[in-house]
C-alpha cells in the first residue's frame, strides 16, 4: 500500500523576506554614492565635515555640533534621547542645509558681537555692521581711517581696528578688505584715479591687520573706486557715506581650496 506524501505547507514562510534583501541593497547603494561623493571632492575641510556628519547620522553617536565652530557661537550637542535613538540615515541635502544653517548662525553671532563692540561708532553713523550672502561686512567711514585724499592710516585708525581685530584674529575665515570712494575724480602725483586711491587704502588696512597678528593667508585687498556707492553722490553727506573701507568676513575659510581644472588650448587639425 502506497502512502501519498503530504504536500509541503508553505503557510509558515514569511512572504516579506524579500524586504530584507531589498533593504540591504538600498543601504549598499546609498553607501556607494556617499563614497563616490566624498572622493569626488578635493576640499578636505568639507570632506571631513561630511564624514563627521555621516557618522552621526548612521551611528547616533557624537554630534555635528562637535565640528570646529571658530568659537563664534554656542555649540549645541545632541540630546541624550537622540544619541540613543535607532539608526536613521539622513539625506545629503539635509546635512548640507544643516551645515549652512550652523555657519549662518555662527556668522550672525559674530555680527552681533561686533555690533555691540562698535556700538558708539554705529550710533554716530560712522560704522555699519551688516550680514549678507557672503558673510559679515563692516563699513568704516574713511574719516575714521584716513585724512582726505590720503591712503596713509591716521593715528585714530588703530582705535577702530583694535576693536575689530580681537574678534576676528583667531578665526580661520577669509577676510577681504574693500576700498570705496565717491564719484569726485582724483588725479595727482600719488593717485592717477579713484581706482588707485581705493586699492591703496584697502592695502593699508590689510597691512595693519597683518601687523596686529591676523594671518596673511586670510587677507586680501580690493579697490572698487566709485563703482559701488551705498548712498547718493549729489550731496556731501551721501558722498561721505560712499567714502569707506569695508572689511568682509567671508563664509569661506583659509583651509578650503577650490578645485581647479586647467583649460588647455584646442588643437586645430587641418
Amino acid at each position: 500500500m502506497l502512502i501519498r506524501r503530504q504536500p509541503l505547507d508553505d503557510d509558515d514562510e514569511n512572504p516579506d523576506r524579500w524586504l530584507v534583501s531589498y533593504a540591504d541593497f538600498i543601504t549598499l547603494l546609498f553607501a556607494f554614492f556617499v563614497v563616490m561623493y566624498s572622493i569626488s571632492s578635493v576640499n578636505q575641510g568639507k570632506y571631513n565635515e561630511l564624514m563627521s556628519s555621516m557618522g552621526t547620522a548612521f551611528t547616533g553617536q557624537g554630534s555635528v555640533g562637535h565640528l570646529k565652530d571658530n568659537g563664534n557661537s554656542n555649540i549645541k550637542s545632541l540630546s541624550k534621547g537622540q544619541a540613543n535613538s535607532l539608526i536613521k540615515p539622513l539625506p545629503l541635502t539635509y546635512l548640507y542645509d544643516e551645515k549652512m544653517r550652523r555657519e549662518r548662525e555662527s556668522m550672525t553671532n559674530m555680527g552681533v558681537d561686533l555690533s555691540n563692540k562698535l556700538s558708539p561708532l554705529i550710533n554716530e553713523g560712522k560704522v555699519r555692521v551688516m550680514q549678507n550672502n557672503r558673510g559679515i561686512r563692516i563699513d568704516i567711514n574713511d574719516s575714521l581711517l584716513f585724512t582726505p585724499g590720503s591712503a596713509e592710516l591716521a593715528a585714530a585708525a588703530s582705535i577702530v581696528l583694535n576693536k575689530i581685530v580681537p574678534m576676528i584674529k583667531d578665526s580661520d575665515r577669509l577676510i577681504q578688505v574693500e576700498g570705496h570712494t565717491d564719484n569726485i575724480a582724483i588725479h595727482n602725483s600719488l593717485f592717477y584715479s579713484n581706482w588707485e586711491l581705493s586699492a591703496v587704502r584697502a592695502s593699508s588696512v590689510v597691512r595693519m591687520l597683518s601687523d596686529t597678528g591676523v594671518a596673511e593667508a586670510r587677507l586680501s585687498a580690493l579697490g572698487f573706486g566709485a563703482t559701488q556707492p551705498i548712498s547718493e553722490n549729489n550731496t556731501e553727506l551721501g558722498r561721505a557715506k560712499n567714502r569707506r573701507v569695508s572689511i568682509m568676513i567671508l563664509y569661506e575659510s583659509s583651509n578650503q581650496k577650490d578645485a581647479a581644472l586647467e583649460i588647455m588650448p584646442k588643437t586645430i587639425t587641418k
